[in-house]
């Protein structure tokens, strides 16, 4: 199965606000993570927001890459 891909403009549309699924970005993947109560209405920790690439921003989290693998991959975000 082909997965999706989104523009940034289409991410964003999935910030888990509003009963909306919880998606994120890394390293052009688009993860979902609606099912982690760590993302409770589109925000992770109060410091970061669903709908976005966080590409960026794990490298100053207290966990790796590795535990995106527990979500699915829904598509991948394109630059244009």
């Amino acid at each position: 199965m082909e997965k999706r891909r989104f523009r940034k403009k289409e991410l964003e549309q999935y910030n888990g606000k509003d009963g909306v699924s919880t998606f994120i970005s890394y390293k052009e993947k688009i993860y979902d993570v609606s099912s982690s109560f760590l993302w409770q209405n589109g925000k992770h920790q109060a410091l970061h927001d669903a709908g976005v690439d966080l590409t960026h921003c794990l490298g100053q989290a207290p966990h790796g890459e590795e535990l995106l693998e527990r979500f699915p991959i829904v598509g991948t975000l394109q630059e244009c």
